[in-house]
């Protein structure tokens, strides 16, 4: 196809303290099979306190198509809108600042785009470890199995496109976006999901296509990654008080599995059967939890990883879960 026939992509990154993988994820871009001449990359500032932005700035000076901004609000929704009201493109890109892409990662988004006439196209998350450590890698095993993250096919992966609820940032129609009133400024988390719910709702259509490959780095720590997931359980249940959708069965999942837990406690106070029962439950999950880290410690051959994987499961379930009550908690008082 000639270059000139082909569409211009405004990508916008939003970041806050991102100087350790900015660069990376910027570079990236660069590296990409798409034309310059067609690409504006809008990296949105939330403020950050280390040399995030003078990074990018040093970037500007030797390719034009890359701009910051600041984003005051400091959430993504707000830096997302901020450069959808900037965007001079006909394609619209949320990217991460946490992730590097393959080269063909913006040329195929808009193949798939176009061949398939979707309104959103995103690809497969390859989870990479951000350090050296046996917990890191157990992390980036966790969030890209069924038994961590369900059926979230931009994480587990899938050997055709397919048709989704949501995937990882997204290419978009522009005017899609226009149309629905551009992102929730109210969310801090979940803005894709909710967008994409409510693209879903209008009839618009999102495709996963597996050959489209970002990597990304998640947090490495037992700790971090247990915080975090508390942040994502929040932002799975909260984001209703705002008028947003309720998500699928896999955001879901953990808060039935707490709310299991706490009522059998409770109910075990007073029915000696139901703390058999919290037994039970407990062996069960542990019991298939050791089996399938067994599993894939075996196929990764690395047997130290069994107790780190058990612990990042129990670390994204039960965060999840406990985020996902206290978002149920703060949405109805």
């Amino acid at each position: 196809m000639n270059k000139n026939n082909l569409l211009k992509v405004t990508i916008v990154i939003p970041c806050r303290n991102e100087e350790k993988f900015i660069d990376k994820c910027l570079d990236s871009l660069i590296a990409q099979d798409y034309p310059k001449e067609k690409l504006e990359i809008f990296v949105l500032d939330g403020m950050s306190t280390d040399k995030t932005k003078q990074i990018v700035e040093e970037y500007n000076k030797n390719h034009s198509f890359i701009k910051v901004f600041d984003n005051s609000n400091k959430t993504s929704p707000y830096a997302l809108n901020i450069g959808l009201k900037n965007s001079t493109g006909e394609l619209f890109m949320h990217m991460g600042a946490h992730a590097t892409y393959q080269k063909d990662y913006i040329s195929k988004s808009v193949k798939y785009l176009i061949e398939y006439n979707a309104d959103n196209v995103g690809g497969i998350l390859q989870t990479l470890p951000s350090t050296n450590t046996l917990m890191a890698k157990a992390i980036t095993l966790v969030l890209s199995n069924k038994f961590g993250t369900g059926n979230a096919f931009f994480r587990v992966g899938s050997n055709k496109p397919i048709w989704v609820d949501t995937v990882f940032g997204g290419c978009y129609k522009k005017e899609i976006l226009i149309k629905v009133g551009g992102y929730n400024e109210k969310l801090t988390r979940s803005q894709d999901m909710e967008m994409n719910m409510r693209l879903k709702k209008i009839g618009a259509k999102t495709l996963l296509a597996p050959d489209i490959i970002g990597s990304y780095y998640p947090k490495s720590t037992f700790n971090s990654f247990f915080k975090h997931n508390i942040s994502d359980g929040i932002w799975a249940i909260y984001p209703i008080k705002f008028g947003a959708p309720v998500f699928t069965v896999r955001h879901l999942a953990p808060l039935a599995f707490i709310l299991t837990i706490i009522g059998t406690v409770i109910l075990g106070i007073f029915f000696e059967i139901f703390l058999w029962l919290l037994i039970v439950e407990l062996v069960v999950y542990f019991g298939t939890s050791k089996i399938i880290s067994i599993k894939i410690a075996e196929k990764e051959k690395r047997l130290a990883l069994i107790f780190p994987l058990i612990a990042g499961f129990f670390a994204r379930h039960f965060g999840y879960g406990i985020g996902s009550l206290i978002g149920l908690i703060k949405l109805i008082f």
